[in-house]
């Protein structure tokens, strides 16, 4: 992981900026270490009000941390992909992602979770 320290012009120390770290998941889980990333699905078929479990395996993850998510069609064009639980753990975080779609419209490729974490202090 590749931490980059940003001076802002007065000489000031600005917060390190963090290398965004991309995994593709398989069976519902994926590893990477970073403290931001993009997690790629597997192929999905997630029906309507149905719940997807993403695992993430992060060694800088806490839990006490709080973790910010989204969720964005990848190859999918069926269902409606949104957020659910976020659940940070000590070296993991798990992500629910549900299709709500008004009718019974299953998903029908792969969905892109993003999440960014922010230490507690």
């Amino acid at each position: 992981m590749a931490y980059k320290p940003t001076n802002f012009p007065n000489g000031i120390a600005a917060p390190f900026v963090n290398a965004i770290g991309a995994a593709t998941a398989s069976s519902g889980a994926a590893t990477l270490t970073a403290l931001q990333g993009k997690v790629t699905s597997e192929a999905l078929t997630t029906a309507q009000n149905a719940i997807y479990t993403l695992t993430i395996t992060d060694t800088m993850i806490a839990a006490a941390d709080v973790v910010m998510a989204s969720v964005a069609n990848g190859t999918n064009t069926q269902g409606t992909p949104m957020i659910g639980k976020v659940s940070p753990a000590a070296g993991s975080l798990v992500i629910e992602v549900i299709n709500k779609h008004a009718t019974a419209v299953a998903f029908n490729g792969t969905v892109v979770v993003s999440f960014q974490v922010f230490k507690a202090s």
